[in-house]
């Protein structure tokens, strides 16, 4: 960044639009392997906060790579420089009062120490989605680990490229002992404590 770019502090704040929301934004962040069930918790999470009246939007890795990261790959570079634009993002929809999910494997303890450095306190729940690599494989719903196995795919979290598990998550599920029912039930009642506001017309409905 150049000194000639300079920020502009807008006349609507931050409470000002959480103020209309009704809540306050929040990031909860799903970092687990590929197969461990991130974007099936992130979505059954977000249709529960909808239909408590809770505005939410969800940044999928794999959508995201459609648009805004096309451009990157897989190497532990491109892979740095996608979480930091998810992050960013993210952290956009909190400044306008959303509640965001965002499901990325995000496999290295750093670059979610820097995704969560986006935000201020209590504006980003870390949710470690845990199942082992072994498990993930014969789940394998895009046939990916097969892939990679036999060579086709580099760099792949699990099989040739590692996975740092959060040491210090906010919330961890194991989804290959608890049924995704359990697990949803337990990031949500994190996610409503953390929100702690009420919504126009009562308190946000647990």
């Amino acid at each position: 960044m150049t000194a000639e770019v300079t920020w502009h502090e807008t006349k609507v704040t931050k409470a000002a639009r959480q103020a209309l929301k009704g809540h306050a934004g929040l990031c909860i962040w799903f970092t687990g392997l590929s197969g461990a069930g991130k974007s099936t918790l992130a979505n059954k999470v977000e249709e529960e906060l909808y239909q408590r009246g809770i505005h939410t939007y969800l940044l999928d890795g794999d959508n995201v790579r459609h648009g805004l990261s096309a451009d990157l790959g897989f190497s532990e570079r491109d892979r740095k420089e996608h979480i930091r634009r998810v992050a960013h993002v993210a952290s956009l929809f909190v400044d306008a009062g959303t509640v965001v999910l965002t499901a990325l494997i995000s496999p290295f303890e750093s670059d979610r120490e820097q995704a969560r450095s986006q935000f201020a306190e209590g504006e980003f729940l870390e949710v470690f989605v845990d199942c082992p690599v072994e498990v993930c494989a014969s789940r394998d719903p895009k046939g990916l680990y097969d892939k990679a196995q036999r060579g086709l795919i580099q760099n792949f979290t699990g099989i040739s490229a590692p996975y740092e598990a959060p040491r210090q998550a906010d919330v961890t599920v194991n989804t290959a002992q608890n049924s995704i029912d359990e697990c949803v039930g337990t990031v949500l009642s994190a996610v409503l404590d953390t929100l702690q506001l009420n919504v126009i017309g009562g308190k946000i409905q647990a």
